[in-house]
Formats: C-alpha cells, sequence, structure tokens
C-alpha cells in the first residue's frame, strides 16, 4: 500500500528529530511547536488535554481520523505527536486528504 503525503512528511520529521512524543513531553516544552497531530482514538480527558496545548502554543491542531499515529511512527501508544519545524508543519497541512483533518473546536 502506498503511503499518503502525510504519513511521508511525519516520517521525514522523526528522521530530522523535530516531533516530540506524548502529552508529558510536550507539556514540557516551552516553545517551538507548529503543529499538533492526533490520534482519533485518543480519550476524552485528553482530548481536552490536547485542546490546552494547541492554545498554549498557539498552533494548529489535526486530527487524524483514518490512520493510527503509532503505526507509522513507529512508537507504541502514540496518541499526539508534535511537530517542531516549522517547514514540516506548512507541508503537512498543505496536504491534508481524507485520513486526516483540521481541528476546528469541538470534538466530532
Amino acid at each position: 500500500m502506498q503511503k499518503s503525503k502525510i504519513e511521508s512528511y511525519l516520517g521525514f520529521a522523526v528522521k530530522a528529530r523535530s516531533v516530540t512524543f506524548g502529552f508529558n513531553s510536550i507539556e514540557c516544552l516551552s516553545k517551538g511547536v507548529y503543529l499538533l497531530m492526533l490520534c482519533s482514538s485518543v480519550s476524552d480527558n485528553s482530548f481536552k488535554t490536547a485542546e490546552k496545548l494547541k492554545n498554549k502554543f498557539n498552533c494548529e491542531m489535526v486530527i487524524c481520523e483514518n490512520l493510527i499515529l503509532e503505526e507509522f511512527t513507529h512508537k507504541p501508544n502514540a496518541k499526539i505527536v508534535a511537530i517542531r519545524d516549522i517547514n514540516m508543519s506548512k507541508a503537512i497541512l498543505s496536504n491534508l486528504d481524507a485520513n486526516c483533518k483540521l481541528y476546528s473546536g469541538g470534538r466530532s
């Protein structure tokens, strides 16, 4: 099966070490987060925490509906990913497809 562009860009970001995994690690960051990617399988409490992180960093958030983050990041139980490279985040945002949608408020 062919990878989507989002999966490829996320793989590039992981290789470039411009990705932070997990809620606790992201909360420790003070700045430099340009995009949050959230797995659709997170709990309601984790979703609220992700909304707080989105507001803290004043960045966009993408919800991966048909993609499971842990499968293409090769990190077990990866539910949230912070992209710390502005160009990678722009590339991901410009190539959103049916698998991922831009968060616009509320939980669907």
